[in-house]
């Protein structure tokens, strides 16, 4: 089904929206949750509280694409979900591990915090404009979805030496980028 017809059954309060959304995005938000909260139970209750999020925000709102707008919602419910648990042993360890690789770029205030900030995702993004695709890609894996460098080698066919060379390049051109708007 397409977005637009999901977000139609949305907008007419229709419950068969929750379902056709579980059917096409599930997975999607699944991988994202786990990759923050690996406990199965927790990432599933996330997902879950993402489909609520998303019945309850689309009468403000109607999203072209469903996948980022459901992509945030459960980075946002995970991320919280982590803060409340605020143990090493989440996350696989990524996640702290993912947020110390980002103080580099993004010093002097709580990195979480500075992540979530309105202006600076917006920059980010433009950012990520000027990347080649792999090299976004390779990114994005890595500080959207928190996958372990190791996996990101594995997908991409690359070495996980490489991985870490492109993410250490990539954030010491984001904190240029970063500098160069004023946000450093």
């Amino acid at each position: 089904m397409e977005d637009h017809a999901i977000v139609d059954l949305y907008w007419s309060r229709n419950p068969e929206a929750i379902r056709r959304t579980g059917e096409k995005y599930g997975g999607y938000c699944r991988a994202i949750a786990r990759n923050i909260l690996p406990d199965r139970r927790d990432a599933e209750e996330c997902v879950n509280d993402t489909w609520l999020n998303a019945w309850n925000a689309m009468p403000e709102n109607r999203p072209s694409l469903l996948a980022p707008f459901l992509g945030k919602i459960t980075r946002n419910l995970a991320f919280t979900r982590w803060r409340a648990g605020r143990a090493e042993k989440r996350g696989r360890g990524e996640l702290p591990l993912v947020l110390d690789e980002l103080t580099e770029c993004v010093s002097g205030e709580d990195t979480l915090q500075a992540v979530e900030a309105v202006e600076l995702e917006e920059t980010v993004n433009l950012f990520l404009r000027t990347l080649p695709e792999r090299e976004c890609s390779v990114f994005l894996r890595r500080y959207w979805f928190t996958e372990p460098a190791a996996d990101i080698a594995k997908r991409y066919g690359m070495r996980e030496a490489t991985v870490r060379t492109s993410l250490f390049r990539s954030r010491e051109k984001l904190r240029r980028y970063l500098e160069k708007e004023g946000l450093l």
